[in-house]
């Protein structure tokens, strides 16, 4: 069971990793920070989930909830900059 759970955070792992790069891409090419600011919570998921895989610590300890903390900040950060039009000026923004 446990390998299986160490597969399944690895696949999730890459799955993250991917879409950090895609939204980071899409940061290249329109300069718009709430693509930024995704790309760094998949990045940081990527991580949390890399860490689960690693160490065999306990998963409910509070330093994996601070690092989901951190993601779900970025990304509603990124939301409501977005909403407010303090984009980073890019000619999507609005």
């Amino acid at each position: 069971m446990i390998a299986l759970n160490n597969w399944l955070s690895g696949a999730i792992c890459m799955a993250a990793l991917t879409i950090a790069l895609i939204f980071l891409r899409y940061w290249v090419h329109s300069r718009d920070r709430l693509f930024l600011y995704f790309s760094i919570a998949f990045l940081l998921e990527g991580a949390h989930r890399l860490l689960l895989a690693w160490w065999a610590g306990e998963p409910d300890s509070p330093e994996y909830y601070l690092i989901r903390l951190v993601e779900y900040a970025l990304i509603l950060s990124a939301i409501i900059h977005k909403n407010r039009g303090n984009g980073a000026g890019g000619a999507g923004d609005s």
